[in-house]
Order: structure tokens, then sequence, then C-alpha cells
């Protein structure tokens, strides 16, 4: 049997409730793939900033270095606020351990109502693969004359070769093996220096993938295009923000953001993954059992393909697709009465 070595990070709100869900999925699938897991889990929060100062130890990532895969709840609640919950947690374990590559799948699921017309289930099966480590997340930038009427501030976009390429080589490998398709958000026409440069790259690497087909857009025009046919795409490859807000709106075309995964990886295997909902903590619902933990849960099942198991990862997306197919089971966010308990326990019967 393999074991796995996971770290457990809960984080904030709905995060405490959602990854208990994930863990008795991932271990009564587990147990039919001869696959087992040894958890350790971590209060790292903002319950503990508050308590401590501190999101996590300075030593947290020399904790979390010895796990092969690390499956995150949600971070963030009021009091904290949100630049310092991600810049605290977050950013350090992506950048520690260059988990370069951010990768958010949508799908509409047959028995979950897209507010699209047009997004029917199995018509709407896309990735966006997001560059997760630099472009306009830096830390280079500052503020002057506080508290001043010139006061300023000053945040500065890096790109680097290295940086674009890897991200753009990984897209284009992953478009190779769906449909053959990738687009390229960029904004090119108003942005001068770091998207033409952003551009250049992919004309570049697509050289380097001649069964992948691709174009660019503009990411205003891009966004239109998400809601106006979201069918057209396949692989979407962004910099760090266009990816961030498009993997957002493409969940809400999906039907809600509580079902989104998302995957922080490090393609080489020299640090662990990083395997996350995009929901958030939702302190307005924390605490009440009702969260939807198929983001959670859909997260545990990218990290199953990640870490080598593949069939035990179909294995949970089918479930989960079966649950939203043939059953009237659902959380409040996809308008039904379930609990996340209730939920999970029906996911689990699928399985």
């Amino acid at each position: 049997m393999t074991n796995h070595r996971i770290a457990l990070i809960p984080g904030d709100g709905i995060g405490t409730e959602v990854v208990p869900a994930a863990r008795r999925v991932l271990d009564a699938v587990g147990a039919e793939h001869g696959v087992s897991f040894t958890y350790r889990s971590f209060d790292w929060s903002c319950a503990r900033h508050l308590r401590e100062g501190a999101m996590m130890p300075e030593d947290g990532l020399d904790r979390l270095r010895e796990h092969d895969a690390i499956l995150l709840g949600a971070v963030g609640y009021p009091g904290v606020p949100d630049h310092v919950s991600l810049w605290g947690l977050l950013i350090p374990i992506r950048r520690g351990f260059r988990q370069y590559v951010n990768v958010r799948p949508i799908r509409v699921f047959e028995g979950v109502e897209s507010p699209l017309r047009s997004a029917e289930p199995g018509s709407v099966d896309f990735v966006v693969v997001r560059e997760n480590v630099e472009g306009e997340y830096s830390e280079i930038g500052g503020r002057l004359n506080r508290g001043f009427p010139e006061e300023m501030a000053v945040q500065e976009a890096v790109f680097t070769r290295a940086g674009v390429n890897r991200v753009l080589d990984y897209a284009f490998t992953l478009a190779a093996r769906r449909a053959g398709r990738l687009t390229s958000a960029t904004k090119s026409n108003g942005i001068v220096h770091t998207m033409p440069f952003w551009d250049e790259l992919v004309a570049e690497r697509a050289a380097h993938h001649p069964g992948v087909s691709w174009d660019q857009e503009h990411i205003d025009a891009l966004a239109a295009k998400f809601v106006l046919d979201p069918r057209r795409f396949d692989v979407v490859v962004g910099s760090n923000l266009f990816g961030d807000i498009l993997s957002d709106l493409a969940a809400a075309v999906a039907g809600s953001i509580g079902i989104a995964p998302a995957a922080n990886l490090n393609p080489e295997g020299d640090f662990p993954s990083m395997f996350e909902p995009v929901h958030g903590s939702a302190p307005d619902i924390a605490g009440l059992g009702i969260a939807n933990p198929l983001g959670a849960i859909w997260s545990a099942a990218m990290m199953l393909d990640h870490l080598g198991h593949p069939e035990a990862a179909t294995r949970v997306t089918d479930a989960m697709a079966a649950v939203l197919a043939a059953t009237s089971v659902r959380t409040p966010d996809l308008g039904g009465t379930a609990s996340t308990e209730e939920f999970t326990t029906e996911l689990l019967a699928r399985l």
C-alpha cells in the first residue's frame, strides 16, 4: 500500500468544515485503491494571527517541507486585513515552494444550473492556468508621504522570461492532452511593456507545441466571451492577476464558486504542491454546518491525480457528478437544504 504524508491547514471559517469532509473522501477512495494517508494538521489561520501575531510560525515552511502535499481549507476572517492573511500564509507557501502553476478546472455539471442559458451540462469544460508567483502580485513597491495630501503608492509588476515560459509550457502541454486549443489572456493594447513581452513569449513557446492551436484575447474582451460563449474554451492561460479574476468569473459561470477547486503546483516535485477550494472562508455561514464541501473534495481529487493516482481521482469526480445528476441533495448555495454532513454522506455512498 502506498502511503502519502498530507499536511492539513483547515484555516478559517468554513475551511474547518470542508477539510474534514475531503479527508473522509480521501480515506474512503484510498482504501479501495491501495492508498493510505498520514495526516498532520496545522492551526495556521487568522485566529492564530490574532492570538500570536502571525499566520504561521517562522519555521512553517520547514514543517511543511516533509509532506507530499498540502490540503488547505480557507484563509481570511473579519479583524485581519486580507493582505495580512494572504501574505502571511498563502503567498509564502506558493513562493517558498515554487508553486508557479495555479490550475483551476471549470465544468458545468448535470444538475447544477448555470446562470447562462447557453452553458448546458457537458458543454462547458475548460481549465484556467494562472501564473502563480510573479506578475502583478510582486513585492516591489511601497508607500510614500503617508498621511499627506501627496501620498502615493507604487506597485511594480514583474514578468521574467523564465517565469512566463515555464507556465506557458505547462499550459501548452495540458492543452495537447485535452482538445488542443489554448487561449492567452493579454492586454498589450494598454499595458505597454509587460503584456507585449508576454505575447512575444506565447508566440515563441507555441512554436515548440505545434499540435496546439492558439489565439490571444484582451482581458476585457475575454471576460465578455466567458459569459457570452464559455463553450469555446479549452485551456486559458494568464498572468497572476488575469488568471485570478478569470477563474473566479468562470466558477460563477459553472453555477457556484462553492464547487470550484484549485491546485498550486510545483510540477517538478521538488517541493510539496498545495490544493485548495476557491470559495474562501465565508464567515457569514461559518459554524452553521451548511458549507458546500465540493470545492474541497474536488481539490482533494486533484491532489490524488498529482500524487499519481488518476483512477482514484476519477472515482471521486464521478461520485461528485453522480450526486449532482441523480439526487436532489444540495447545500444551500446550490438551492438545497442539505448540510455539509448530509452532502458528504451521500457522496461517500456514491463511492
